[in-house]
């Protein structure tokens, strides 16, 4: 698809009022709803678009989050293009269908507005819900601000959708620093929505003969399963990537499963994902003034981790900063894990940043200094910021 003009609409909106207005653009039928800070208001917003006409579609009030995925786990199976959110304690309410529904690829999108896990109890927010999920067999993408938070969700249906992945979708965003700060969003014109989304028209249950099957496989079968959605997950950063091309086209930004800045002749890479990723990019381009060669990674796609891209720019720096979120106790910082992993084999040494637990505040100055540190006499292999 190509377009000869971009047809975007300004408005100010908070991170959920984004991903809310993304959702009823890309008109799913079904939708359900149980409130959790900081998501609320996201689904108000949705619930809000329902009673004015502007969306149609069933909402379903449940009584916990493990009905909500429950409940448009059965609508998708039948057909139906769905959506819900959740974020913290409701995702770990939701693990057990979370789990049902990648086992079963099964096209549908979720957000998570990433907050603390407990205990002790925060309402603050972290990547620990999000991250806890990587292991579920579900794409997973986190925006940087709210305008890729509304871009994401919208590409999140055409990825779950496309006959060659057919796997769920879930869309990270930061709790409060995102769903709750207003900013310029440049939404795209309903026409061209529908045209870039167009109707979901396949069903995974045959209505001309419906036949229920038990969900138990021996072990042949299980393993097969397991390896046709590792297939599906490869395929998956294709498609990621094409999508992305076409979102470009249609809306003139740039998406695909990692972006750069400043990276062609840096000496020292910063890795983040999520929200900090702009206090990443401000520090970067102080300590370019200060002659530090930084650049900076920003991980898009958590699921397909998209390895050998991070492999391949990896190989040319002295030192890579990893910024860390999420932690895996007895292990270690959880994105740093990743980019570890890609990069074996690679004489390069990969720190691992940990901060923002709970909402603890991280800002430029901070990862400026650690850059100047790493360049000064390398850092220890896990550094926390408290």
């Amino acid at each position: 698809m190509q377009s000869t003009s971009v047809k975007n609409v300004i408005k100010a909106m908070v991170g959920n009022h984004a991903v809310a207005y993304a959702v009823m653009q890309a008109r799913p039928q079904v939708l359900a709803v149980y409130p959790i800070t900081p998501q609320t208001t996201m689904l108000e917003k949705l619930s809000e678009y329902v009673d004015s006409g502007k969306l149609k579609a069933r909402m379903i009030r449940v009584e916990s989050e493990h009905s909500a995925m429950a409940s448009i786990f059965g609508a998708a199976l039948s057909g139906a293009r769905v959506f819900t959110a959740t974020a913290s304690q409701g995702l770990l309410y939701m693990t057990e269908m979370i789990y049902w529904v990648g086992g079963q690829r099964v096209p549908l999108v979720a957000a998570v507005a990433t907050r603390a896990i407990a205990s002790p109890w925060s309402i603050l927010d972290d990547h620990q819900d999000f991250m806890s999920k990587r292991d579920a067999i579900w794409v997973q993408m986190m925006a940087e601000n709210v305008q890729e938070a509304y871009d994401l969700t919208l590409q999140a249906f055409k990825i779950s959708e496309d006959r060659n992945v057919l796997l769920p979708v879930m869309i990270g965003f930061d709790g409060f620093i995102l769903t709750h700060t207003m900013e310029r969003v440049e939404v795209l014109d309903d026409e061209t929505v529908n045209s870039f989304i167009p109707p979901r028209e396949f069903n995974l249950i045959d209505f001309a003969d419906p036949v229920g099957i038990g969900q138990v496989a021996n072990p042949d079968d299980y393993i097969f399963f397991r390896h046709e959605a590792k297939k599906a997950m490869e395929r998956a950063k294709i498609v990621i990537e094409a999508v992305g091309k076409e979102f470009q086209s249609v809306a003139n930004r740039k998406y695909g499963l990692i972006d750069c800045y400043l990276c062609d002749d840096a000496d020292y890479l910063v890795i983040s994902m999520g929200a900090w990723t702009g206090d990443a990019r401000v520090a970067v381009s102080r300590v370019r003034e200060k002659g530090i060669k930084a650049g900076l990674v920003k991980i898009t796609t958590f699921r397909p981790f998209p390895k050998e891209k991070v492999k391949d720019i990896v190989r040319k720096v002295r030192g890579v900063i990893v910024m860390d979120r999420a932690f895996s106790y007895g292990s270690g910082g959880i994105l740093a894990q990743e980019v570890k992993s890609a990069c074996y084999g690679l004489d390069v040494p990969v720190y691992s940043v940990v901060g923002g637990l709970g909402g603890k505040d991280v800002r430029p100055v901070h990862i400026e200094k650690v850059i100047e540190e790493a360049h000064a006499n390398g850092l220890e292999d896990e550094r926390w910021l408290i």
